[in-house]
């Protein structure tokens, strides 16, 4: 009798453990499966928050199938520890085992509120936007220039607010040292006194920041950025460029950069330059004035006086020969090429032609019918 009793108990345990494998291997395809997600989220995780409340707000979102298993996986590979706050973007269709490795693998948001700063040539703009996980695309939140508000947005105050949200600054091409400078300084999120750099050693682009970060420490990631461009530039150079150093180069590509903000035009604008310099004859570009004025504090708002066009300074290339004594802003990497790579051409003159755009000529009679049909093209538009 109690042989039988064991025998039938060996068997039940038996029947158990295939069950209960069964139900491991089950469960360890339910996890790693492709999961029920439609379209990407935006999975938001708080401080403090716990694998439990985040199976929660998943199984709510419809982006697992079930609960438990996902705690359990979670447990199972020892992560459940480790789970990081931030937004993070969830795919379509991601298994239990691929969120549960977004939540814990750490670094930055993928999703979620982003606060830019944008440093532009006539003025400043702070940009809320937020990522929308099926276009994966930023849409507008908020938008304003902080030196005309009169108060800022709730939203960018609350964004603010979340230890989630990250932040950019970003240079246009074409922005001065003293301008970015200006810039840093009105931003609150970043600590610490800083000088202004040489002009034209910052690099126009993007930078992450993050609260707390000191401004000289910024300025010193632009400026690495401008270095290492710059060096890429002169090695890519033309052999035979009129330019002789790496320092003209810059000089002539904050020309470039302030002449046109047609790229499609850089080169071409560099070609007028290079045939001067190559004949002697003075750049005679506006730009130039308007910094030997300003000295890149600001934007001069006004047209410039046919005295200003007259008046001595060393960087009026309507009075001095050749290029002026430093940069007259931060120039591109666009610019940098092309100041080394211009095109080959026998254009000398240009002039803007009413659609953004310049129109070149070889001589001055070419010039000049130029010149009287942009003239045309302002009559007419003051008139409207």
């Amino acid at each position: 009798m109690w042989r039988h009793i064991a025998s039938n108990a060996i068997m039940l345990l038996i029947v158990a453990l295939f069950l209960l494998a069964g139900l491991v291997l089950w469960g360890k395809g339910q996890y790693t499966a492709e999961g029920p997600l439609d379209a990407p989220i935006c999975l938001r995780v708080e401080p403090g928050s716990t694998m439990d409340r985040i199976s929660r707000q998943l199984d709510e979102s419809g982006a697992i199938s079930s609960g438990p298993i996902f705690r359990i996986g979670a447990d199972y590979t020892e992560k459940a520890s480790q789970l990081k706050a931030g937004s993070f973007l969830v795919p379509a269709h991601a298994s239990m085992q691929e969120i549960t490795d977004i939540v814990t693998r750490g670094g930055a948001s993928t999703c979620g509120t982003e606060i830019v700063y944008r440093v532009g040539v006539t003025r400043q703009v702070v940009q809320v936007r937020e990522l929308d996980p099926e276009a994966k695309a930023f849409v507008e939140l908020a938008s304003f220039n902080p030196a005309e508000a009169e108060e800022v947005p709730q939203v960018y105050t609350d964004r603010r607010q979340r230890r989630d949200t990250r932040y950019r600054i970003a240079l246009a091409e074409g922005v001065t040292s003293w301008q970015v400078v200006d810039a840093l300084k009105a931003i609150d999120l970043l600590s610490g006194e800083v000088e202004v750099p040489a002009e034209g050693t910052l690099a126009p682009d993007s930078y992450e920041v993050r609260a707390g970060d000191s401004r000289a420490s910024v300025i010193a990631r632009m400026a690495e950025a401008q270095t290492v461009r710059i060096a890429a530039a002169w090695e890519s150079r033309s052999e035979d460029t009129v330019l002789e150093s790496p320092e003209e180069m810059l000089i002539l590509a904050s020309i470039i950069e302030k002449e046109t903000g047609v790229p499609e035009e850089r080169r071409q604008v560099a070609s007028v330059f290079t045939n001067r310099l190559e004949r002697g004859m003075k750049l005679q570009t506006d730009p130039t004035v308007i910094y030997g004025i300003t000295r890149g504090q600001g934007v001069l708002g006004r047209g410039l006086r046919q005295s200003e066009l007259r008046g001595e300074t060393p960087w009026n290339t309507y009075v001095i020969e050749g290029l002026p004594p430093t940069p007259i802003a931060n120039p591109g990497q666009a610019s940098l090429e092309a100041a080394v790579n211009p095109d080959q051409t026998e254009y000398i003159f240009f002039v803007a032609d009413g659609s953004g755009g310049h129109a070149f000529a070889r001589t001055l009679a070419e010039h000049n019918d130029n010149v009287a049909k942009w003239r045309r093209i302002e009559a007419e538009r003051n008139d409207q």
